[in-house]
């Protein structure tokens, strides 16, 4: 079997030699955040881009900072970290890296005051699409969404994701391949690990930060590339479940989810129930610049090799 390598506490060394105490507050309260960022192989190439890492690593930072964590790394040195990992690791196939920080104390208090065992550790593992499918069923969940106030959204905490387990959970389980969360308000939020989008009257539309969205990295490349590249009008505006069912489109973005077409919506048909127009070309534009093959987006790739 190969030796699979980590980053850990300063260091890339075997996941073998890493252990996480039992009684530690990020196991035992869910006391940490992480990131979910890809890297793009490139057959003709034969080369890895780890793709818009430096966004990511800086959303930690701001994670790290509103939970009151802090790590000795800039977001420069943790990308400088994950290249190294990555060729450490010899990984020649699209790949996901997981950065998290986490509270590694065994103090049985789950307070994140006065305490700064705050540890870093980045896996990484061969991994393609999330769905395995071209086209999702998709289902409101009766779960809501952890709001702001609650355990806020945006932090990408790794105790928020209970609550995105549950709404998956129950759309699974009722035959549907993916859930969308409402807020308290009843308005369209996101699904358990994804942004969402829909094409009505031929602009683009998705949920405002303020509807307790994860402000996610492809969703801001997807919005950027609907205006640059295809002219389209795009709104950030609150979006009511019924609008779901009468959308030209709808469509989810996201680091694991990429850029996937919905064609039914609580077992309503969207549009014609295939990838819609809007949907296609901005999958075709994200596929292409993730592999290095756009000039004007290059800056958004780090080359491994």
């Amino acid at each position: 079997m190969t030796t699979s390598y980590v980053f850990y506490q300063g260091e890339i060394v075997e996941e073998s030699t890493v252990s996480i105490d039992i009684r530690c507050k990020g196991f035992n309260y869910g006391l940490g955040c992480f990131e979910g960022i890809r890297a793009y192989w490139d057959e003709e190439k034969k080369q890895l881009y780890g793709f818009r890492m430096m966004e990511h690593y800086e959303r930690l930072l701001e994670s790290c900072k509103a939970l009151y964590m802090d790590i000795p790394y800039t977001a420069k040195e943790l990308c400088d970290f994950t290249v190294e990992l990555l060729k450490k690791n010899e990984f020649k196939t699209t790949t996901y890296i997981r950065p998290v920080v986490y509270k590694g104390s065994t103090q049985l208090t789950p307070s994140l005051y006065g305490d700064s065992d705050d540890r870093v550790l980045i896996y990484c593992q061969p991994f393609g699409s999330y769905t395995g499918k071209e086209v999702l069923s998709v289902a409101v969940s009766s779960w809501r969404r952890i709001s702001d106030t609650m355990l806020p959204p945006r932090t990408k905490a790794t105790a928020g994701y209970l609550n995105s387990g549950l709404a998956s959970l129950e759309v699974l389980q009722n035959g549907f391949d993916e859930a969308i969360f409402l807020t308290e308000t009843g308005n369209v939020c996101e699904g358990p690990g994804e942004n969402i989008f829909i094409v009505k009257k031929g602009k683009l539309i998705t949920p405002p930060a303020s509807d307790h969205i994860l402000e996610g990295i492809t969703r801001d490349l997807v919005m950027t590339l609907a205006k640059n590249e295809l002219g389209m009008e795009v709104v950030e505006k609150s979006i009511s479940r019924t609008e779901l069912y009468n959308s030209q489109e709808v469509f989810f973005s996201g680091t694991a989810m990429e850029v996937t077409a919905v064609g039914e919506v609580d077992r309503r048909k969207v549009g014609n129930g295939e990838v819609g127009e809007v949907c296609k070309k901005l999958k075709d534009l994200f596929f292409d610049i993730t592999k290095g093959n756009n000039p004007k987006y290059a800056h958004m790739c780090t080359p491994v090799y």
